[in-house]
């Protein structure tokens, strides 16, 4: 249901998966995504066509390897069946039926829920729609069309072929777009061009209405269509939440004319990548302190939209590792065709690493643009427990040395955590946008933080990673709560890294509640969206958006 770019799967090396990470470990592998508009090869109906799709259920060979499709593999459905489609038509036949039956419904494309909401016990219909990954340009809206089932690896390289165009999305190949998206995804290009949603023109999106009849309903940005509010609320609400959709429009809002190669942010070249480490055995208490303090200072002065910096792209990885040079990453790319990008870059390492005694391990892998986006580095599904946070000032000192004491890791190898604090850039052209003009609300901060621990499912049981986690979340925001209340330093979390814990009193003590982490103050708004378009509630889980009443 929400589909974000998952920064995580597996135990020892959970960056593994991620183009930048995938840098740090010395270059992005150069496999090339399948081609995604080949519809005709992978023997598809067109849209709205072919008949309805048959119910596959636990007797059917093919259950297991749906069953399987998650990302997390801390979760594990088992719905009476599933219902693979490839057309607006099935889907509306499929969620007909649900209704009819009364079965509890869940979306998947990608496969990348970081929580349960598609494999949780009270599902009994997932529909998935990994067959749909038609992506074309759409003269009549001038707009390019996408279905849900592509794959992020597939939409870079089709518009890019295609037109040399691109949208600001996530970084991991083989994540859908279909939750992607609508969560507000972000990725490589996000500070030069904003978050997926600022792109999104029209989509398409099947319905529920009050006497249970499912239809499907176009949205458009529009602010005079008659369901722009729907549009709206899929700018950042997440899946799972109001219908299922089945189509995407993306066209630039200033975009003027009707040549499609100047419809969308036009894709760079290459990229300039880079990797500095820095190890455990290097970084004392103060050391650490002051690396992390550098680099929340840096964001804070370069985040804003007319910064130089708008084009460079990072991830600070601190590892709970004590692998050489792998303690601490801090690993990215830049458009190579940005005036003085060398020198940026060498400025950026420098400015991160002033005044740590040690000197950082550095690399400069060449890295194509369209070879980093399509690269899929890792398909194997292991379990994790991830948190997130927005960071709009640099940590305080409590708050560094709560991380340093969680991430440092033990002497003793037997209580070691594989675990890992990601610190993504964000803000640059993002910072744009006003918080209520989409559901994104979190438009002024510099950072993303991602806080995870994974696991090997055949020895270990996650008890005490999972808690490791959640001991440094609450530790991190001890004073609001163990939640990141919106305030001076924090902005909440994002929604495409759901954490069913901030529902949780147990885990959150600040008495804000969950949706206003998420969304702020555009949360009653989404509720009456939700009352309109989905008035039976026949779209839920722990973390969907409650009817207004």
């Amino acid at each position: 249901m929400t589909e974000p770019e998952n920064p995580v799967r597996g135990t020892a090396a959970p960056s593994r998966r991620h183009v930048l990470a995938a840098t740090a470990a010395g270059g992005a592998a150069m496999a090339v995504g399948t081609a995604g508009t080949a519809g005709a090869a992978q023997g598809k109906p067109a849209p709205g066509a072919g008949a309805p799709t048959a119910a596959i259920g636990p007797e059917d060979p093919r259950y297991l390897s749906l069953a399987q499709r998650g990302c997390n593999a801390r979760f594990i459905g088992r719905p009476d069946y599933y219902r693979v489609v490839h057309s607006t038509a099935e889907v509306v036949d499929a969620v007909q039926r649900a209704v009819r039956e009364g079965r509890r419904i869940a979306v998947r494309s990608g496969g990348h829920c970081f929580e349960d909401f598609v494999d949780h016990p009270d599902i009994k219909v997932v529909i998935d729609m990994s067959p749909m990954r038609e992506i074309t340009y759409d003269a009549e809206r001038r707009a390019f069309r996408v279905e849900p089932g592509a794959q992020l690896a597939e939409v870079y390289r089709e518009l890019f072929i295609g037109w040399g165009v691109t949208i600001p999305a996530g970084a991991t190949a083989e994540v859908g777009i279909g939750g992607h998206v609508i969560g507000g995804g972000y990725g490589v290009m996000s500070r030069r061009d904003g978050v997926s949603v600022d792109h999104l023109y029209a989509l398409e999106v099947v319905v529920v209405d009050k006497d249970g009849t499912a239809r499907a309903v176009i949205a458009e940005r529009d602010p005079d269509s008659p369901h722009h509010d729907l549009w709206w609320a899929h700018t950042g609400a997440g899946g799972g939440n109001f219908g299922v959709v089945t189509r995407y429009w993306f066209r630039d809002p200033g975009a003027r004319g009707d040549d499609p190669t100047k419809l969308l942010p036009r894709a760079p070249a290459s990229f300039l990548a880079f990797r500095a480490g820095w190890s455990w055995k290097d970084l004392d208490a103060r050391d650490f302190k002051t690396l992390m303090r550098n680099h929340g200072q840096w964001c804070e002065r370069n985040s804003d939209p007319g910064t130089p910096y708008a084009n460079l792209f990072s991830v600070l990885m601190v590892n709970t590792t004590q692998a050489a040079g792998s303690g601490a990453v801090l690993a990215g790319v830049i458009d190579a065709a940005v005036p003085g990008a060398q020198r940026l870059v060498d400025d950026y390492i420098a400015a991160v690493g002033r005044g740590v005694g040690a000197e950082p391990a550095i690399r400069r892998p060449p890295l194509s643009w369209l070879n980093a986006l399509t690269s899929i580095t890792d398909t194997r599904s292991s379990p994790f427990k991830v948190k997130s946070a927005y960071l709009r000032k640099t940590y305080t000192d409590r708050q560094l040395d709560v991380l340093h004491d969680h991430l440092r890791p033990s002497d003793d190898p037997a209580a070691r955590i594989s675990g890992t604090l990601w610190l993504v850039a964000y803000g640059g052209a993002a910072r744009k946008v006003a918080p209520d003009a989409t559901a994104v609300a979190q438009r002024d901060s510099i950072l993303k933080a991602v806080y995870m621990a994974g696991w090997d499912a055949e020895t270990q049981d996650g008890k005490r990673q999972t808690e490791w986690v959640r001991s440094l979340y609450r530790g991190v925001y001890a004073d609001s709560g163990g939640v990141p209340v919106p305030g001076e330093v924090s902005d909440g979390a994002f929604i495409n890294y759901p954490d069913a814990d901030l529902a949780d009193p147990e885990q959150n003590t600040s008495g804000v509640p969950w949706y206003t982490l998420y969304y702020k103050d555009n949360y009653p708004r989404l509720q009456r969206v939700k009352a309109t378009y989905d008035p039976r509630d026949e779209f839920r889980h722990r973390l969907s958006i409650r009817p207004a009443r």
